[in-house]
């Protein structure tokens, strides 16, 4: 049950930096996540209590969505690639190159992203910069609590986010 239609939420952490950065406020809607209405590029929040390999202290987590379902997802030296496309993202916080980016569990670096879930990656590829499916899997689609609308604050940065 939507208890909110918005909700202002407020950024704790690195893992999307540059896009965003910690105490960056946010104006997050919540009904799409509720019709499964996601596209490549949405910032998501999402709930990941009980999720093996993430700390029930870090959610909610805030993250880029990669690949949908049906996506087929390869991570190769770094570089992302949806159903074979390389997907240049220039709001990543470092060059996608193998080198000093996040450790990535074997199973979820090549694989199609089943009904229901939703691949997410945090802007901030270097290592330990973020908690995401490279480690943690695909995530179920249930678990997104909202969609980014804007940055409210600060005020020099206020704004719709690019994709």
């Amino acid at each position: 049950m939507v208890k909110f239609v918005i909700q202002i939420t407020i950024v704790n952490g690195q893992s999307m930096e540059h896009t965003l950065i910690n105490n960056d406020i946010l104006l997050i809607e919540k009904i799409s996540p509720k019709l499964d209405n996601f596209k490549y590029g949405d910032i998501v929040t999402i709930d990941v209590k009980d999720v093996e390999g993430a700390s029930s202290e870090k959610s909610p987590i805030i993250k880029r969505v990669i690949g949908v379902e049906g996506d087929k997802i390869e991570i190769k030296e770094g570089k992302v690639y949806v159903n074979g496309e390389l997907k240049i993202q220039d709001y990543t916080k470092n060059e996608p190159s193998g080198e000093g980016t996040q450790v990535i569990r074997s199973e979820y670096a090549s694989l199609t992203v089943q009904k229901g879930y939703i691949y997410v990656l945090g802007d901030n590829r270097t290592r330990g910069g973020s908690l995401d499916s490279r480690s943690i899997g695909p995530l179920e689609t249930k678990r997104v609590l909202g969609k980014v609308l804007v940055r409210l604050f600060p005020f020099s940065r206020i704004g719709t986010l690019e994709k």
